[in-house]
């Protein structure tokens, strides 16, 4: 196997993140997996990469407890035992309790992961800032994990922030980072965050503040965002909703990134 990320779109057209990271010493990874309705695609993409009917994941990577991005695993690991293996999950999340009092209407997706947890409580790994991993040639830096403080937009705030090196490059995984933690983020590491490669925070819209891919500089941008979001365009038409896909877009082409992996086209495979 090659030190290959393939970002995989979902089965419908809404936003979501799921990765599979292969490693040229056999490696496989998977970060966070999407919507429980795609867990299906992402078990028959790891078959086609291992070339293996029961694949193998050494590590699988949960950034927070929102539904488009760990659903697919809670699916995997209740209705598909025995079809695939994994080592370690590697997390790091609030308790039911803080979802519930502070994004009541959120807490759904972390009470599923918890009801499942027996099945797979010995392969857990909770991760802390500063945590460094690394698998199969692959090393992975945690850069910011749950603040308790940011009690607004509490979801998305409670990602876990990770650099992956591998293949000589530097992959930075925002998750769906808001900006009140992109500041902390920012504050804490300042131009120790430039990578080469960035995951947009929030599938590119209402994330991290452009200051914060001024200090990763990247050279190269990956998308999670379906085209409806990638446009501003919930039926009336180009930019006419009120996400902001279409100003950190422009943030990118003023920073001058000219790389673009975007879910709007399909499943995407980028060579490191």
């Amino acid at each position: 196997m090659n030190n290959t990320i393939y970002m995989l779109n979902s089965e419908s057209d809404r936003q979501m993140n799921s990765f599979i990271v292969t490693t040229q010493e056999n490696g496989v990874i998977v970060i966070d997996g999407g919507y429980a309705f795609d867990a299906e695609k992402l078990l028959s993409k790891l078959r086609e990469v291992t070339g293996c009917r029961v694949p193998h994941i050494d590590a699988w990577f949960l950034s927070h407890a929102h539904d488009d991005h760990i659903s697919a695993f809670i699916k995997l690991v209740k209705d598909h035992r025995g079809e695939f293996e994994f080592d370690r999950v590697y997390y790091n999340f609030p308790s039911f309790q803080y979802f519930d009092k502070y994004e009541n209407w959120e807490a759904h997706t972390v009470a599923e992961f918890y009801e499942a947890l027996p099945l797979f409580a010995d392969r857990i790994c909770i991760v802390s800032q500063y945590d460094v991993y690394e698998i199969k040639g692959a090393n992975f830096e945690f850069l910011y994990t749950f603040d308790p403080v940011y009690t607004g937009n509490a979801v998305n705030n409670s990602t876990s922030v990770f650099r992956m090196t591998l293949g000589g490059k530097k992959v930075m995984f925002l998750g769906d980072l808001g900006w009140d933690a992109g500041a902390k983020l920012l504050s804490m590491h300042g131009d120790k965050l430039k990578s080469d490669i960035v995951q947009m925070a929030h599938h590119g819209q209402n994330g991290v503040l452009r200051d914060v891919y001024e200090a990763i500089a990247p050279s190269a941008c990956i998308w999670c965002t379906p085209k409806w979001l990638w446009e501003n365009d919930a039926g009336k038409g180009y930019n006419t909703h009120v996400f902001k896909t279409i100003e950190v877009r422009g943030w990118m082409e003023e920073l001058g990134v000219k790389e673009h992996y975007v879910a709007k086209d399909g499943d995407q495979i980028i060579r490191l």
